[in-house]
């Protein structure tokens, strides 16, 4: 069952929310801020608590897990979502990154889809849309936990996705080329988190 819908946003180039910041408490108003269904509030109150032990949360150095921000991109119609075959880990996922030491979870996010996708223009909606807890085993280092929360990115229209070193292919997928691919189940949910927001704003 959905959650009330927040008023959602689509946030400028110089919105205070996109500028970075140590501070924990960012990421934590971040956090209490996203709108979420009701499946997920267990799940936030999960990385609020872990946030309240560990309050080096922010950074790798924090070795049982850490704050993640990553980023669904759709395209200007809302019809389709882009997704990357993770480099490391060889399925698809968003774009998202580690915010070694930025508290300001949405800017974490909208660099990382920026930097991975290759797309310039990409506008960021506040609040965040959905959030997960996974554990992450990279080859080389010890399994830990990814505390993610994830947003929502507008890509303008006749956006050329380019890939960098993270990914091995970009692709554009409606929601039946989504199933062939095989996303986890909270890819899943983001992208039908995601789609649903942007058709709101868009259409």
């Amino acid at each position: 069952m959905m959650a009330p819908v927040p008023p959602y946003e689509i946030l400028s180039s110089d919105d205070p929310r996109l500028v970075p910041s140590t501070d924990l408490a960012t990421a934590v108003e971040a956090l209490e801020a996203a709108g979420l269904p009701d499946e997920l509030e267990a799940a936030r109150g999960e990385i609020l608590a872990f946030t309240d032990k560990h309050p080096d949360a922010l950074l790798r150095a924090c070795a049982e897990g850490h704050l993640t921000g990553s980023a669904v991109v759709v395209d200007h119609l809302a019809r389709h979502s882009l997704l990357m075959l993770h480099t490391k880990l060889g399925r698809w996922f968003q774009p998202g990154g580690h915010a070694d030491g930025d508290a300001s979870l949405a800017a974490v996010a909208l660099r990382e889809a920026s930097e991975e996708t290759g797309i310039t223009g990409l506008r960021l909606v506040w609040p965040a849309v959905d959030l997960d807890i996974h554990r992450v085993h990279i080859p080389g280092e010890e399994r830990h936990l990814h505390l993610d929360l994830r947003f929502l990115a507008l890509a303008p229209e006749g956006a050329v996705p380019v890939r960098n070193h993270e990914s091995r292919e970009l692709r554009w997928v409606d929601e039946e080329a989504l199933e062939a691919l095989d996303p986890d189940p909270g890819t899943r949910r983001l992208v039908a988190r995601g789609l649903a927001v942007a058709a709101t704003l868009l259409r």
